[in-house]
């Protein structure tokens, strides 16, 4: 969180005022590479030597034969790619000149090239990294491993056009080759650890080795998410896009040309509530 000296239009590194987090309780992670029992995680802030204050955030998480990065930058809409490589010696290099200038193709590479055998990207705002096995304690308390991260996105304090107004999130992600990515349900009698919610969401890219993103279809209108405040969240098919897309100088620098993006919007609640103005407040 941080102030704005200027009112700003467009992605930055400052938060608009009131405050405004979309939040998203999903897991996204290899599925070739995956089965690792545990990784060594680490963090590092790369500064742009130069002197502006830009930066990036690179996550590595390290297995016994394989590793996997993500890289967060605060340039550009907040985004991170994500590399997965079939060798726990592979490094990131980045290039800041090619990376700050108009055209960023190659500004980020992860080397050897040739061990990278999965990689795509997705824009959000928060990475929880875990060493092990386990479950958030707040619902959906969706299962985690070493080799997924978990990201959330939050709505608070943003006043509504309506007195009953729906807000609907569009994600937009990298595909792998010319077709977007397969959607899927995945439909259970176990309500376990998300009372209520008997369907998992399920984002796939293509064949192995690959990767998924998955989430519940609920959303909660208070901070302690509770069935009394569950509301449903309804997912569109996915769709080829580009054009209005914000660009994100981070997914083109390891991307480059590379433009099969392909989104889907995801709305929350029903005019009828529970919803987002309970408390001004919607987090999935």
């Amino acid at each position: 969180m941080c102030s704005c000296e200027e009112p700003r239009r467009g992605w930055g590194r400052c938060a608009p005022s009131p405050m405004l987090l979309l939040s998203l309780l999903l897991s996204a992670a290899p599925l070739g590479l995956r089965g690792e029992d545990a990784r060594q995680v680490s963090l590092e802030v790369i500064p742009d030597p130069t002197g502006p204050p830009e930066n990036l955030l690179h996550i590595r998480a390290v297995g016994s034969n394989s590793t996997l990065h993500y890289v967060w930058s605060s340039l550009g809409p907040p985004a991170v790619v994500l590399v997965a490589t079939n060798t726990s010696h592979s490094t990131l290099s980045v290039n800041w000149s090619c990376l700050l200038s108009p055209e960023p193709a190659g500004g980020l590479v992860v080397h050897p090239e040739d061990s990278v055998q999965f990689s795509s990207a997705l824009v959000f705002t928060r990475v929880q990294a875990f060493s092990g096995s386990g479950r958030p304690a707040q619902p959906p308390r969706l299962l985690h491993t070493a080799d997924t991260c978990q990201l959330e996105v939050a709505l608070v304090g943003a006043v509504p056009r309506g007195n009953r107004s729906l807000f609907r999130l569009e994600v937009a992600t990298l595909g792998q080759g010319p077709d977007c990515p397969s959607l899927r349900e995945h439909h259970s009698i176990d309500d376990e650890y998300a009372p209520a919610v008997f369907q998992l969401d399920q984002l796939l890219w293509g064949s192995l080795p690959s990767g998924f993103m998955q989430w519940r279809p609920v959303a909660f209108s208070q901070k302690q998410g509770g069935r009394e405040s569950s509301l449903p969240c309804q997912v569109s098919p996915l769709y080829p896009t580009l054009a209005y897309l914000p660009q994100s100088p981070i997914v083109r620098a390891f991307f480059g040309s590379q433009n099969n993006f392909c989104a889907f919007n995801l709305t929350f609640g029903t005019s009828a509530g529970p919803g987002y103005w309970d408390q001004h407040y919607l987090s999935w």
